[in-house]
């Protein structure tokens, strides 16, 4: 089976070139080092560096806290870097230190694995989340280097999807050195794949630092607004916003009572929703022309609609919004992550798909942190009756930061495990 994947791989290596090629065009990382993709590299060897491979943007922001405690454990470390996308990326670029690498992860045929593996030789390798590979898993054993799925999670879809093509991910899994589970239910479908479990650690996610300074700027936004407040579309993938502003469009009693603000989840789709907002008639703005005063915002201000086309700072929209509405639970996509809403003080409406934060949203839900809602209607409803009501949104608000406070632990749980292996 893991003979017939890698030529099905390598015949697909052209395409990936053609597509990294195209994706170019609209975003330019994606044309930056492609020989990397390959596995061939420019930057000089790294023997003996800590390994991290954090696919896309949430991957790489769940791993802030633990990479700043592991530079306080061990000051010497030295940090190999490795994403799937542009976001991913970007954000990685903040974690770096002089003697660090940070590369795009090789395409999983055996010839490029063979050849990353080589030419860096990490000491040990951590996988966040999702990211197992069956080339890469299996290669990286046979050569002696333990790999450790960290933060890891397996909603019930991916786990029948894996439990499919278990000829494939059975020794996928079963090759990893370690398993370190987010859940008990996760931990559960990862074992029965053959994956060793070996701790169920809880979500790095609760451990992720909020920037102060970016929400501070979002609190003040929202002083300025004193005639509305804001109700934020957070994190919205494809389909959830022409439902939200056809949810607007047939209620237009709404426009008066609140703005409308969106932050699509992928910035290469900051043009379509632009495209979405100047379609409604409706005056808008967006977050990336804004002038800097505060003070000369005013026509922000009167925006019925405001697109958040800015990277980096999710804090200030949490901070600027009195509800938030949980993108990628709308549409069967598994929900975003709702806990930085909630350490933002930032009450939550959700959709009724949010798989990939499963046990998250329900403590979110038993500790009164969050709402669910059927479907985008209802939800926006819930939203502004709540954005209007400012008891129970403080109440709301302060019930976000417990749950938010409460679970934290993940990171500690990783570094004295960490510890077994490293030392």
């Amino acid at each position: 089976m893991r003979h017939l994947y890698s030529l099905l791989m390598q015949a697909l290596m052209p395409f990936l070139w053609l597509k990294l090629r195209l994706r170019a065009r609209h975003e330019p990382i994606y044309g930056e080092s492609m020989g990397e993709r390959f596995g061939y590299y420019q930057q000089p060897a790294l023997a003996g560096a800590l390994w991290i491979h954090a696919v896309s943007l949430g991957e790489t922001r769940s791993v802030v806290a633990l990479v700043k405690a592991l530079r306080d454990t061990y000051p010497d470390l030295r940090l190999l870097l490795t994403h799937g996308t542009a976001t991913g990326r970007s954000e990685g670029l903040t974690l770096l230190r002089a003697g660090d690498a940070q590369v795009w992860l090789p395409w999983d045929t055996p010839g490029a694995v063979h050849r990353f593996l080589r030419h860096f030789r990490p000491r040990l390798g951590l996988l966040i989340e999702t990211e197992v590979w069956p080339n890469l898993t299996l290669i990286a054993k046979q050569q002696g280097l333990p790999l450790v799925l960290v933060n890891a999670r397996l909603s019930q879809r991916s786990w029948k999807t894996a439990n499919r093509w278990s000829a494939l991910s059975t020794p996928t899994y079963s090759s990893l050195k370690a398993v370190w589970a987010q859940t008990d239910e996760d931990a559960k479908r990862l074992q029965s794949l053959g994956a060793p479990v070996s701790a169920v650690m809880g979500n790095l996610k609760f451990d992720a630092h909020v920037n102060t300074q970016t929400l501070a700027i979002g609190h003040a936004w929202r002083k300025a607004l004193t005639n509305r407040p804001v109700v934020l579309l957070a994190i919205s993938r494809e389909q959830e916003e022409a439902m939200f502003f056809e949810v607007l469009q047939q209620h237009p009693e709404y426009l008066r009572q609140a703005q409308w603000w969106t932050v699509p989840r992928h910035p290469q789709r900051f043009d379509d929703v632009a495209s979405l907002m100047q379609a409604t008639g409706l005056p808008w703005h967006r977050r990336s022309q804004w002038p800097k005063d505060l003070a000369q915002q005013e026509a922000v201000q009167g925006s019925t609609l405001v697109l958040g086309d800015s990277l980096g700072e999710m804090p200030f929209y949490y901070g600027a919004a009195s509800v938030a509405i949980l993108g990628g639970s709308f549409a069967p996509l598994g929900g975003q992550n709702l806990i930085e809403a909630c350490a933002c003080a930032c009450p939550v409406v959700m959709g009724p798909h949010t798989f990939n934060f499963k046990q998250a949203a329900q403590w979110a839900l038993a500790e009164q942190a969050a709402l669910r809602c059927p479907d985008m209607a209802s939800a926006m409803r819930e939203a502004l009756a709540l954005a209007l009501d400012k008891q129970r949104q403080e109440t709301m608000s302060q019930a976000g930061q417990q749950f938010a406070r409460s679970h934290q632990g993940a990171v500690a749980n990783c570094i004295t495990a960490l510890g077994k292996l490293w030392d």
